[in-house]
């Protein structure tokens, strides 16, 4: 196998060429456990400042309204379901449609302020 560096050919044997290539696939493996070591704990320190955040605001009463809603949202018809997702779907383009009234309003008042 020849390579070339600065136009100066080299050859390599497959020896080295194999050993090189593991050892780099070696670092690279390294590199990446601590990617997704260093991710692990900061989703667990994530999680278990959420959990301290929303100790004292959950209440038993709350925790059981939650739970029957998903209960209820399992158990509903397919037609049941998809009337409640086009309301929701209404809701977020009504609430887009103010959000760009809003915005050409601003755009209208950023030229006229020119």
């Amino acid at each position: 196998m020849k390579i070339i560096y600065d136009k100066e050919i080299k050859t390599m044997g497959i020896k080295s060429f194999f050993k090189n290539a593991f050892s780099s696939m070696k670092k690279s493996a390294k590199a990446q456990h601590e990617v997704d070591k260093a991710n692990f704990e900061a989703v667990k320190a994530e999680s278990k400042a959420n959990f301290e955040e929303n100790r004292g605001s959950k209440t038993f009463a709350k925790a059981k309204a939650d739970a029957k809603k998903n209960w209820d949202e399992a158990h509903m018809t397919p037609a049941q379901r998809n009337e409640k997702m086009q309301k929701e779907r209404e809701q977020q383009i009504a609430d887009a449609k103010k959000r760009t009234e809003e915005a050409n309003k601003r755009i209208e008042q950023a030229k006229n302020s020119k």
